[in-house]
């Protein structure tokens, strides 16, 4: 199936490209950061009212928070890596000149 064009780049320059591009991606962590607080809080909160001699809410909450922690790294360019520099210097690269 062939997409639409994205409405909201079209006629963008390739700076505001990236940039529209950097604020999805931080969009896509504050849901993904909310979603974290809502299911671990469910969490913590039926594991005190069920189990609350071992606090088993420990293992979601270290195994999801490393993922996220990973996430916001790589989305606030922490993690150089494939980051927002590594992006502008692919899209020169691509396009064969400077932005």
């Amino acid at each position: 199936m062939i997409s639409a064009p994205d409405q909201t780049s079209a006629g963008l320059s390739p700076e505001e490209t990236l940039a529209l591009a950097h604020v999805r991606r931080a969009k896509r962590f504050y849901i993904h950061l909310t979603q974290y607080v809502a299911v671990n809080t469910l969490l913590i909160a039926i594991n005190l009212l069920t189990f609350h001699h071992y606090f088993w809410a420990i293992w979601p909450l270290l195994g999801w928070g490393i993922g996220l922690l990973s996430h916001g790294l790589r989305v606030f360019d922490v993690i150089p890596f494939l980051g927002s520099d590594w992006e502008r210097r692919a899209v020169e690269r691509r396009l064969g000149r400077k932005l």
